[in-house]
């Protein structure tokens, strides 16, 4: 199965999700991305190693890199392999120089190892199809308030309150959504789409 490459180009607070946080990865040389809600641990994790800051004493994926590095074993890259349930599920590549290992792990987990280890992340066409939106315009990296409280959510930005809305509503609050770089919310918006279609 053929792999494509993705990078981190956003993380924000998640519209939908209350002390979560989106994780917006891209396609590279495409126009899809992929929308992850992952915990604040973790997003984190992720934009202290992205912003290169220093914290005071190793976080837990630094201790894993430090493990690592200790018995000569890289990282060679992350692998979204499957979508069950909403659920990603990720894999490392691992390699002492001799052999190469698989090692199960959570997405989120995954790559913020794969940031400190600076190794390629990447997924399946059929992970794109089924989770991924389409964008229109250029690339982007934000980190929008990582150590601020995020802001409380209203029942209209939860899927069960985009139900009470017509298939044009949730359509143009789409288009909304993907013009102001709103990736999470514009994934609800598209699950509720796809929700109608199937029944």
């Amino acid at each position: 199965m053929k792999k494509i490459k993705l990078d981190i180009v956003g993380l924000s607070y998640s519209q939908t999700q209350s002390g979560a946080y989106a994780l917006v990865l891209g396609e590279v040389n495409g126009r899809r991305r992929l929308p992850i809600i992952i915990g604040s641990f973790e997003a984190q994790a992720i934009a202290i190693e992205i912003e290169k800051m220093t914290p005071s004493r190793p976080l837990t994926h630094d201790l894993f890199k430090s493990f690592a590095q200790a018995y000569h074993i890289s990282i060679q890259e992350i692998i979204i392999y499957n979508l069950v349930d909403g659920i990603f599920y990720s894999k490392l590549l691992c390699s002492d120089g001799k052999k190469t290992i698989e090692i199960d792990a959570r997405t989120s987990d995954a790559i913020a190892v794969a940031v400190r280890f600076d190794c390629p992340i990447y997924t399946y066409e059929f992970i794109l199809s089924s989770a991924g939106i389409v964008i229109e315009g250029n690339d982007f990296v934000y980190l929008e308030n990582i150590n601020e409280a995020p802001e409380e959510v209203t029942p209209t930005q939860t899927a069960a309150g985009y139900s009470s809305l017509s298939t044009d509503e949730i359509k143009t609050k789409l288009q909304e959504a993907l013009a102001e770089e709103a990736y999470e919310k514009a994934a609800k918006l598209r699950d509720e789409l796809n929700r109608r279609k199937a029944s």
